[in-house]
Formats: C-alpha cells, structure tokens, sequence
C-alpha cells in the first residue's frame, strides 16, 4: 500500500509543478493524467512508478553505478555525515539568493546532497523550497524515490533535460558530468550554477592505496575548471577542505561508493578495509556562476 501511496503522492506534487516541464521527444508542453503518467499534448506518455520516480528516458542506458554503490552512497552521506560541510557551504550560498523556488540537482544520485540542502534552506527562509533531481542511473533515482519522497525525481538524460527554458533559480553539479548548453538554457537571468569538482588532496589516503604512481595520487582538475570559466560569469570560488574520521563500516562504504577503487585489487584493498578507522581527508572546490547574458 505505501509504494502506491508514494506514486500518487508524488504525482499529486508534480501536478503542482507541471508547468516547467516540456517532452523530451516532441518538446510539447506535459501535464499530469489521472495521478498516473505525466503526458505531453502529442500523447507522448511517462507513468509514475511505484516509488514515484519517472523514467523519461527513450531508451534505457547502462551504467556502471549500481544498487550496491547508491546504498554506500546514502549511508557515508545520510549517515556518516561525509559532505555535512559541504552541504551547509551550498544551502548558505543558496539562502542569500532572491527567491530560490526551483533546485535542480543535475547527476542527483540517490538524492542525500539535494535533499538535505532543500531541507535546510527551506526551513531556514520558511518558505517551499522545490527540489527536482535527475540521473541517468535508475538505480539512483530509484533509491531517492524510496527515501525522499517531498521531491521530484527522474531518470533523464543531461544532453536533452525534459524542462522548458530558464525555469531553475539554482542548478547543481556536485561531482558529476555536465552539460553547460543545457544547463545555459534551463537557468533563469538570476540563477546561479553551482559546480563543484575535486582538488588536490580529495581522498588522498585511499589514492595513495590504489595508485603506484605519484602523478596519480594527486588530483588535478584545472581543465575543467577552466571549462567552467569559459561557459559561465564567475561569481565566487571557494575551497573546502577538512578531514573526517570513519569507522569500520564508513570505510567499507568509502570504498563501495568512490569509482576509484574500481580498479584496485582485493589485495591492496584488504589492510584498508580492516581497519578499525581513518581520517579521509575531504578536499573541493565550490564554482558559483551565473549565465553570460
């Protein structure tokens, strides 16, 4: 009965919020049909699941991100408390902004980061404060479905995002790919973008594991950083960098989560995973841009 309760509940939500979203395919404008299926005015039809999500996508894509790596995810987020500063960062440069109504969290996940961030800058402006995440990995969006129901959750694509032009007060790219034509397009005149990527020293305990090699251990992201630049009116950069320490069953989730640990063998792995606890240091850089009007 609850997972049928969180479909009507989030297309109830999304009845609300219809007006920003246009067909992937035919780029009509969409509606909410029964608390079923969102439908464009082409007939072009997307069902609500039983968790609540939409899959927007035309055909599925495979990723390497599966059930095992959003469910490490969650837990060092939701419950290690991992990124809380940089969560906290985000939601203040957020709540200094004229109205921020519409939250599009690009390469969502399973949905921690965006849906703490609306959480606290809601409860701090005491206003409604929408959050709409998008993935390409089913497997995350299934997982926010399941655990943050008070927000709109899709699996789309980033090349082609099915919302209408400048209907986001705030996008964020929080360690994940970007699409800037899009994200360009999907911004309002106010809005700000912001991006966060690596630096230097982020996960250095785990890249000094896993890699032989020095050039490897440290982090550079300079290119995309000058990418950033070049798309966008820089409004502020900043560097959070602080160390956490884990228990044994936060490593285990570290190591689960990071794609760096992809290719490190069991054996290199192993004295890791034993032990009892480490201090993982947390190094990013936090890019705020607005669009060049």
């Amino acid at each position: 009965m609850s997972k049928m309760t969180n479909r009507i509940k989030s297309a109830q939500y999304v009845s609300g919020l219809e007006s920003i979203f246009k067909c992937p395919i035919c780029d009509s404008p969409m509606s909410v049909y029964e608390l079923q299926s969102l439908v464009c005015a082409n007939n072009h039809t997307y069902d609500f699941s039983k968790q609540g999500y939409i899959n927007m996508l035309s055909h599925p894509i495979k990723t390497k991100y599966g059930n095992d790596l959003f469910e490490a995810r969650r837990k060092l987020i939701a419950e290690g408390h991992f990124f809380e500063p940089l969560s906290s960062a985000i939601a203040q440069v957020i709540k200094e902004q004229k109205n921020p109504a519409f939250i599009l969290d690009t390469g969502c996940g399973e949905g921690s980061h965006l849906s703490h961030i609306c959480d606290t800058v809601s409860a701090d402006l005491e206003k409604p404060v929408h959050g709409i995440g998008i993935d390409i990995s089913k497997e995350g969006i299934l997982a926010a479905a399941k655990n943050y129901t008070d927000k709109v959750w899709l699996v789309a694509d980033l090349a082609k995002m099915p919302f209408k032009e400048e209907q986001f007060d705030i996008i964020l790219n929080i360690l994940s790919p970007s699409n800037y034509a899009e994200f360009n397009r999907l911004l309002n005149d106010d809005g700000l973008i912001i991006k966060v990527v690596p630096q230097s020293d982020y996960l250095k305990e785990l890249r000094e594991i896993v890699y032989d090699k020095p050039e490897k251990q440290a982090y550079s992201n300079a290119d995309t950083v000058d990418l950033f630049k070049e798309n966008f009116q820089v409004v502020n950069t900043s560097r959070i960098r602080y160390t956490k320490s884990l228990d044994n069953p936060l490593i285990h989730a570290l190591v689960r989560m990071t794609p760096l640990t992809w290719a490190a063998s069991e054996e290199k792995l192993k004295g890791f995973l034993d032990r009892e606890s480490a201090d993982i240091t947390v190094d990013l850089e936090i890019l705020i841009g607005r669009k060049t009007i």
